[in-house]
């Protein structure tokens, strides 16, 4: 047999030599123990400094070793992987860096009696105290604004997909993106001139009011773009059945856009619950129970928040971490129980 017909048996591959899937690993690992010698020699004391380093170093090394052994085309790829792992990790320590803050200093008085109990009588250099009548003014608050805010939203995104058209709509999503952008303190005067033309007193309602203003366009612009998910061969098929438009959008278009919808109203929710310049404007605080958003100040959590750390002492200190942490909580559930609803009403397909 000839050295050929040899030669031409061999396995041939346009594979060439390739990194082991550990090494991304091995190079984050060298990269941090090589940023942190760096910041022990020129004595950088801040961690983030070192975080940083780190980060190139992870960057260049990739490139380096990937274009050494796979060549420089596969090392653009991996650099791009490793750009995005990065980034990925500067927006999450942030993150996890305020939530292990806020867990760890707001325990230390969170129990039933912070729940349970008001600042009615109790100082703000005192010990003791709760939050009971901010969480009340919030709830009472927030489910007014969503009872405004999220019926017209939906109905103006319904406008917008279904039936805008001409100069009307063109002002409408004008305006709708405008508002997108409006600051919440801009939102709080403007309530605010309405109370002083008709010389009326704080009051809860009128937080109400200034935070259905920031609701409205969040949840115009999720529920247009959830509605523009619906395939037009829906509503086709229904009105080829003869059904009526409104009906169509009634019985064909929201339910199957349901889930998203609700999604976009509860991430709404979430953006205005922690909102603390309006509430601070109209709502003004309260340190006792008031159950009667149209009458009286009230309190709500961010503004509780605010009001207990400008006291500056270490007892409000930790009333005010507390009720980050409850607040922190709050915007949790709203956005897991918007997850569950959106995977419950989800268009079942079947096989």
């Amino acid at each position: 047999m000839s050295t050929a017909a040899v030669t031409d048996k061999r396995p041939s591959t346009l594979r060439g030599a390739s990194l082991p899937k550990w090494s991304p690993w091995a190079i984050a690992a060298g990269s941090v123990a090589v940023a942190a010698g760096l910041g022990l020699v020129a004595g950088l004391h801040s961690k983030v400094q070192w975080g940083l380093i780190a980060a190139l170093l992870f960057v260049a090394g990739t490139y380096g070793i990937a274009a050494r052994v796979e060549g420089r085309r596969q090392a653009k790829d991996r650099v791009a992987t490793s750009l995005v792992w990065v980034a990925f990790l500067l927006a999450v320590v942030p993150l996890v860096s305020l939530v292990w803050t806020t867990v760890a200093r707001g325990v230390k008085v969170l129990d039933v009696y912070f729940l349970t109990h008001s600042m009615g009588i109790v100082a703000d250099s005192e010990p003791g105290g709760g939050i009971y009548h901010a969480i009340i003014g919030s709830l009472e608050q927030v489910g007014l604004a969503t009872a405004i805010g999220a019926p017209i939203g939906v109905l103006t995104a319904i406008y917008l997909v279904e039936y805008g058209r001409g100069r009307l709509a063109q002002a409408v999503t004008f305006f709708v993106d405008v508002m997108t952008g409006i600051p919440s303190i801009v939102a709080g005067l403007f309530i605010l001139s309405l109370m002083l033309i008709f010389h009326m007193q704080p009051f809860g309602f009128a937080g109400s009011l200034a935070l259905a203003i920031l609701m409205m366009p969040v949840v115009v612009r999720s529920t247009e773009e959830m509605l523009k998910l619906v395939p037009n061969e829906l509503r086709e098929a229904s009105l080829a059945l003869g059904v009526p438009k409104w009906r169509t959008i009634l019985k064909v278009v929201l339910p199957t856009s349901i889930g998203g919808i609700t999604t976009g109203i509860m991430l709404a929710v979430a953006r205005i619950t922690g909102e603390t310049a309006p509430v601070l404007l109209l709502v003004f605080g309260n340190p006792f129970i008031n159950n009667n958003p149209f009458e009286g100040a009230q309190a709500s959590l961010p503004l509780y928040i605010f009001q207990q750390y400008s006291a500056g002492n270490d007892a409000a200190f930790d009333r005010a971490w507390a009720a980050s942490l409850t607040l922190i909580a709050f915007v949790m559930i709203l956005n897991l129980v918007a997850r569950g609803i959106a995977r419950w009403k989800a268009p079942k397909t079947g096989r």
